[in-house]
């Protein structure tokens, strides 16, 4: 019998990240008053995703005073205050974990920064386990991210499991590449190919729902 395994992207899946980063990149550069042409410099770096070495290049590109480890910090805090998960979404994980569902979160992120937007959203409480790429320096879809995760839950990824997030190549090749079944959360072009997902949905309540109705022999 397949285990009640859940792995979830964060960014796009479970919180918005594109309007956090949005939001917290204007505070931050209001804060300290950054020209135009640094704030979008700023904004294209993070575009995907953020860590301490993209603070680094932007006080060195443009000769900053701030320390680059006092903008990453600002950054991330901003971020905590930034991101949202709706109370819809949090809710339908507790009746996953209520059935008996183990959860985790497998992210391509710096550990920090994603185990704090975590926290600053209520999904901690809710998870089982987080494996984020800064953690071992690897990304999805790499495997062993999805192994790292699995047993951070602790059960193996050899008993199967599910993968749900938005990303094609990450989150859904990574997933089958792992042996898990996935959902994807449909918006980004998919790569030519790249095998289907087992489901597609428009919101990662959909994807929650198919779980719920999943039968176990």
């Amino acid at each position: 019998m397949q285990q009640r395994l859940a792995l979830f992207d964060l960014d796009g899946t479970l919180v918005d990240r594109q309007a956090a980063v949005r939001d917290a990149l204007t505070a931050l550069c209001r804060a300290h008053d950054f020209a135009t042409v640094t704030e979008q410099w700023l904004r294209n770096q993070l575009v995907d995703r953020a860590n301490p070495d993209n603070f680094v290049r932007l006080r060195r590109v443009f000769g900053l005073a701030v320390p680059a480890g006092q903008l990453w910090r600002e950054y991330v805090d901003l971020m905590v205050a930034a991101v949202t998960c709706r109370p819809e979404v949090l809710e339908d994980l507790a009746r996953l974990r209520a059935a008996a569902w183990t959860i985790g979160i497998i992210t391509n992120g710096a550990g920090d920064i994603q185990r704090a937007k975590l926290a600053g959203t209520g999904l901690a409480s809710l998870v089982d386990g987080v494996a984020a790429s800064g953690d071992l320096e690897i990304r999805k879809p790499d495997r062993r991210l999805f192994e790292l995760a699995a047993t951070r839950c602790g059960v193996s990824l050899a008993d199967g499991g599910w993968m749900i997030g938005d990303n094609p190549a990450g989150d859904i090749g990574g997933g089958h590449q792992a042996g898990l079944c996935t959902i994807w959360l449909r918006g980004r072009p998919w790569p030519d190919g790249l095998p289907a997902a087992h489901h597609v949905v428009d919101d990662v309540t959909d994807a929650i729902t198919i779980l719920l109705n999943e039968t176990w022999e």
